[in-house]
């Protein structure tokens, strides 16, 4: 007899919470896809399900992929939303409690879009070899619920939440998860973009650079994505090679030790949390799992360095940073960035080189090119184009200072990418 991890109260208190918002019901099993009985609404199971069910092969079928749901589900440590083996939508919530599977929720058993023949065709082809009648099963369909992938998706996020929070469930290692597979996914796309870079595979000193600015005024998403694409980069060029990210996470913790101690942080207190640090990067024994916590470890530093720095001055360079990236193609010029920050521009301009430890002009020139660039790689525009929609008036000037940061004229730099694409 499965063990009910949930009371009748509380998943009555959760039906209740989901259901307000999402008219969809739910259904509760343990961690090897076993409903428990009276842990489910009344409107759980469609007729279409029903129907599916009542063949032996497709009970068979529907139990194997609730363990497959469940399995993605624990693994990843978020919500599995997936096309069944019979063609409809259905989704799983894991419940763990710190690092023990406990089961799950399920719900969906819906459509994305309203049923037409080719859909009944394809929910039919499915279901070949279920012994059924097709056109008692085509009837069903058309009584399926609908519910846009948005809908979807929100309801799972909604139920993951009030899961957790109503049954006092420790979510750590599922936070832990769920960190691990959304950093995958932003390095594994960032892998692929840089594949058809120039310079792939080379140690980007430019993003290190960033990561540094970023957090030195405590820019949260600026400083992850800078990480993403740093990490991105060693795996295009050494993929699989733990020593060598082991190597790299020395490295960069390093690089930010010292940008910690420019910014205020005592050393011997940095000395005995980088010995800490240390120690944990040489116990971790696989690669997702390192990327995470040197994220982590990110976060710790940015909570150091803004806290002991003169977090004011901080504080007065963002409304900068955010006007330049905002109007960047703009014509833009040192009066309007210092009234965005309400400042002179003399004392904008010194405590920005101070912070960032780069000039206005600089840093915008940076944030120009580098969207030039992303024009050149990804879109048809030609090189005048890209001009003008980065910010510049004249196109001499602009071939000059992309060259004198890039290496190469913006001709050149779309050429070579080209290449690299063949």
């Amino acid at each position: 007899m499965a063990k009910v991890f949930l009371s009748k109260e509380t998943f009555l208190k959760i039906e209740r919470t989901f259901r307000n918002n999402f008219p969809i019901g739910l259904d509760v099993c343990d961690a090897v896809g076993r409903e428990f009985s009276g842990f489910c609404s009344k409107d759980c199971e469609p007729e279409f399900c029903r129907m599916v069910r009542n063949s032996p092969a497709g009970a068979k079928r529907c139990m194997q992929e609730r363990k497959r749901g469940l399995e993605i589900a624990f693994e990843t440590g978020q919500s599995y939303i997936s096309i069944c083996h019979a063609g409809i939508v259905l989704v799983c919530v894991p419940a763990m409690d710190k690092d023990e599977p406990l089961g799950g929720i399920f719900f969906g058993k819906c459509l994305w879009e309203k049923p037409n023949e080719a859909l009944k065709d394809e929910i039919c082809k499915r279901l070949k070899g279920v012994r059924i009648d097709k056109k008692k099963l085509a009837e069903t369909i058309d009584k399926l619920a609908v519910f846009s992938g948005r809908k979807v998706h929100e309801a799972a996020e909604f139920l993951f939440v009030t899961l957790y929070d109503t049954a006092k469930l420790d979510p750590h290692v599922i936070h832990w998860r769920r960190q691990k597979s959304q950093q995958q996914s932003e390095i594994s796309e960032l892998i692929y973009e840089q594949k058809f870079t120039a310079g792939a595979g080379q140690y980007p000193i430019e993003c290190e650079k960033q990561l540094i600015r970023k957090v030195k005024i405590g820019d949260r998403i600026g400083a992850k994505e800078m990480l993403n694409m740093i990490l991105a980069s060693i795996m295009l060029r050494d993929p699989g090679d733990l020593a060598v990210l082991k190597a790299r996470m020395l490295e960069l913790l390093s690089v930010l030790s010292r940008s910690a101690v420019e910014g205020g942080v005592d050393i011997n207190f940095l000395l005995e949390k980088n010995l800490d640090y240390m120690t944990k990067v040489m116990q971790i024994d696989n690669q997702p799992d390192l990327c995470v916590w040197i994220n982590n470890a990110l976060n710790d530093f940015l909570e150091l360095v803004y806290s002991t720095q003169d977090s004011s001055r901080a504080s007065q360079i963002k409304p900068a940073i955010d006007y330049i990236e905002a109007n960047y193609r703009e014509p833009v010029n040192l009066a309007d960035i210092a009234e965005a920050a309400y400042l002179s521009v003399s004392r904008l301009s010194h405590i920005f080189k101070e912070q960032m430890g780069v000039t206005l002009v600089d840093y915008l020139t940076s944030v120009r090119i580098e969207h030039a660039k992303a024009i050149l790689i990804s879109t048809d525009k030609n090189c005048t184009e890209a001009c003008f929609d980065s910010g510049y008036n004249n196109q001499s000037y602009f071939t000059r200072i992309f060259k004198s940061l890039v290496g190469v004229t913006p001709k050149q730099f779309r050429e070579m990418n080209r290449r690299k694409k063949v």
